[in-house]
């Protein structure tokens, strides 16, 4: 059977807005040229791709609950993508009739679970990004256009995380993405405390990695979740990610664990026509940490 192709906007509970992703379910490992070009043809910040673990005959079983799954931007394959993990949860339990209370995720993030909460949001278990004190890489600022503004810096392991005074000033960021993307910041995060009910706000710019502003990103609060819990002295957090198309999520550092809960809509159901499919050949890529020896069958 050809290849389902799903568009999924994930942290909204409304289509068009929080962040799109593409969830490709395969039933073999394609290579990673094969993967990475139907990224490129997709042009979302992440296309996400879905093999089940262990040998199968066609459609995988209900009850499969553990699956290989990678991120591809339109650019390059990347750690970690939390809207993506959310969208491709969305995407097994509601479309795939997956039964399984946790679907557990083999990445190169090491393995990653899903499951649905009573109130039909779905929690993610993620890797928390620890950051510490730093100076912000030469040119950001100014291709932010944030000169005096910046209250305090810091990094993770992927991200740079620019603390401005308030929601406005966060909201009024307008980088320069070619000045940004010639910078030395892969991942660059615009944050204040929040307002009203929120505890914080963001926006998270890539143009390096082929993302000029991610609509809501979850990895992003990986790094948010580390950052901002010491300084509000508390471990719960409720988040909006104030790009034009917005998103909220549920934010809770367990230690070295991050769970991030949202909600995701689906917006449209395809499938590959017969000249896109992926070659018949296993994939020679690098296995994911966590992954067995053979993640899928041929």
């Amino acid at each position: 059977m050809r290849p389902e192709l799903v568009q999924i906007d994930a942290f909204t509970d409304r289509p068009f807005r929080g962040n799109p992703a593409a969830v490709c379910a395969l039933d073999r490992a394609p290579t990673e040229e094969w993967m990475q070009e139907l990224a490129r043809e997709m042009n979302l910040s992440e296309t996400a791709f879905l093999v089940p673990v262990g040998p199968t005959d066609g459609e995988p079983p209900r009850g499969v609950a553990i699956w290989s799954l990678r991120w591809f931007t339109p650019r390059v394959e990347v750690d970690l993508s939390g809207h993506a993990t959310l969208a491709a949860a969305h995407y097994l339990f509601e479309h795939r009739g997956i039964t399984a209370p946790v679907l557990r995720f083999l990445t190169r993030s090491g393995e990653l679970t899903a499951s649905r909460g009573s109130d039909g949001w779905i929690e993610l278990d993620l890797p928390a990004d620890p950051t510490r004190p730093a100076d912000p890489p030469h040119g950001v600022i100014d291709a932010l256009g944030i000169s005096g503004q910046v209250v305090d810096v810091a990094a993770g392991a992927q991200n740079l995380v620019l603390e401005l005074a308030s929601p406005e000033q966060v909201r009024a960021v307008e980088p320069d993405m070619t000045a940004l993307g010639q910078t030395d910041a892969a991942g660059v995060i615009v944050t204040s405390v929040g307002e009203g009910l929120y505890d914080l706000v963001s926006r998270f710019f890539a143009p390096r990695l082929g993302i000029p502003e991610d609509p809501v990103t979850g990895s992003a609060h990986c790094t948010l979740a580390a950052y901002w819990a010491p300084r509000l002295g508390k471990t719960e957090l409720l988040a909006r990610q104030v790009s034009a198309r917005g998103g909220e999520l549920r934010v809770v550092l367990r230690g070295e664990r991050v769970t991030l809960a949202g909600q995701a809509v689906t917006v449209f159901k395809a499938r590959l026509a017969d000249v896109s499919l992926p070659p018949h050949r296993r994939s020679t890529t690098r296995r994911s940490r966590g992954a067995p020896d053979d993640p899928a069958s041929p």
